[in-house]
Protein backbone atom coordinates (compact mmCIF):
# COMPACT_ATOMS: atom_id res chain seq x y z
CA UNK A 1 0.00 0.00 0.00
CA UNK A 2 1.58 3.34 -1.32
CA UNK A 3 1.82 6.15 1.29
CA UNK A 4 -1.13 8.12 -0.93
CA UNK A 5 -3.09 5.60 -0.42
CA UNK A 6 -2.96 5.55 3.59
CA UNK A 7 -3.46 9.22 3.32
CA UNK A 8 -7.53 10.42 2.12
CA UNK A 9 -8.28 13.08 0.55
CA UNK A 10 -9.96 15.24 3.32
CA UNK A 11 -6.61 15.05 5.15
CA UNK A 12 -4.09 16.22 2.55
CA UNK A 13 -6.09 19.43 3.41
CA UNK A 14 -4.44 19.79 6.78
CA UNK A 15 -0.56 20.28 8.02
CA UNK A 16 -0.93 16.97 9.53
CA UNK A 17 -1.63 15.05 7.35
CA UNK A 18 0.64 16.82 4.67
CA UNK A 19 3.21 16.06 7.15
CA UNK A 20 2.36 12.05 7.39
CA UNK A 21 1.92 11.75 3.14
CA UNK A 22 5.45 13.87 2.87
CA UNK A 23 7.21 12.42 5.11
CA UNK A 24 6.56 8.91 3.62
CA UNK A 25 7.36 10.15 0.42
CA UNK A 26 10.53 10.97 1.64
CA UNK A 27 11.62 7.51 3.05
CA UNK A 28 10.34 6.33 -0.23
CA UNK A 29 12.60 8.60 -2.37
CA UNK A 30 15.52 8.42 0.00
CA UNK A 31 14.51 4.62 0.89
CA UNK A 32 15.34 5.41 4.46
CA UNK A 33 12.50 3.82 6.31
CA UNK A 34 14.01 5.65 9.99
CA UNK A 35 13.36 9.59 8.64
CA UNK A 36 10.77 11.21 10.43
CA UNK A 37 8.75 14.74 10.30
CA UNK A 38 12.24 16.23 10.99
CA UNK A 39 14.84 14.44 8.55
CA UNK A 40 16.60 16.94 6.40
CA UNK A 41 16.40 16.73 2.95
CA UNK A 42 20.01 17.55 2.00
CA UNK A 43 21.56 15.63 5.13
CA UNK A 44 19.49 12.54 3.78
CA UNK A 45 20.96 12.22 0.64
CA UNK A 46 18.26 14.27 -1.39
CA UNK A 47 19.57 15.85 -4.54
CA UNK A 48 17.65 17.32 -7.37
CA UNK A 49 16.06 14.53 -8.82
CA UNK A 50 14.81 12.90 -5.52
CA UNK A 51 13.26 16.44 -4.90
CA UNK A 52 11.45 16.33 -8.14
CA UNK A 53 10.28 12.50 -7.11
CA UNK A 54 9.01 14.09 -4.07
CA UNK A 55 7.36 16.71 -5.58
CA UNK A 56 5.64 14.78 -8.97
CA UNK A 57 4.25 12.12 -5.86
CA UNK A 58 3.15 14.98 -4.02
CA UNK A 59 1.34 16.85 -6.52
CA UNK A 60 -0.40 13.36 -7.34
CA UNK A 61 -1.60 13.33 -4.29
CA UNK A 62 -3.33 16.61 -3.70
CA UNK A 63 -4.12 17.23 -7.34
CA UNK A 64 -2.02 21.01 -7.23
CA UNK A 65 1.09 22.04 -8.39
CA UNK A 66 4.00 22.12 -6.09
CA UNK A 67 7.10 23.47 -6.94
CA UNK A 68 10.05 21.79 -6.49
CA UNK A 69 11.96 24.70 -5.67
CA UNK A 70 9.76 24.25 -1.95
CA UNK A 71 11.54 21.11 -1.47
CA UNK A 72 14.73 22.82 -1.36
CA UNK A 73 13.66 25.92 0.87
CA UNK A 74 11.76 23.94 3.39
CA UNK A 75 13.85 20.54 3.80
CA UNK A 76 12.10 18.87 6.19
CA UNK A 77 8.60 16.91 5.69
CA UNK A 78 7.10 19.36 8.61
CA UNK A 79 8.24 22.55 7.17
CA UNK A 80 7.22 21.43 3.74
CA UNK A 81 3.72 20.29 4.82
CA UNK A 82 3.44 23.68 6.75
CA UNK A 83 3.78 25.86 3.18
CA UNK A 84 1.91 23.36 1.00
CA UNK A 85 -0.62 23.05 3.32
CA UNK A 86 -0.69 27.03 3.23
CA UNK A 87 -1.11 26.81 -0.50
CA UNK A 88 -3.55 24.39 -0.97
CA UNK A 89 -6.15 27.13 0.93
CA UNK A 90 -5.82 29.21 -1.76
CA UNK A 91 -6.95 26.41 -3.81
CA UNK A 92 -9.97 24.81 -3.75
CA UNK A 93 -10.07 20.99 -3.29
CA UNK A 94 -9.93 19.09 -6.55
CA UNK A 95 -8.83 22.30 -8.69
CA UNK A 96 -5.50 21.66 -9.90
CA UNK A 97 -3.19 24.18 -11.54
CA UNK A 98 -2.15 23.64 -15.16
Amino acid sequence: MSVQDRTTVQELRTTAGLTVLITGLFQEALNNEGLDECADFFESGGDSLTAFQITGRLQEAVGAEVAVALVFAYPTPAELAEIVAEELTEVPAGVAHE
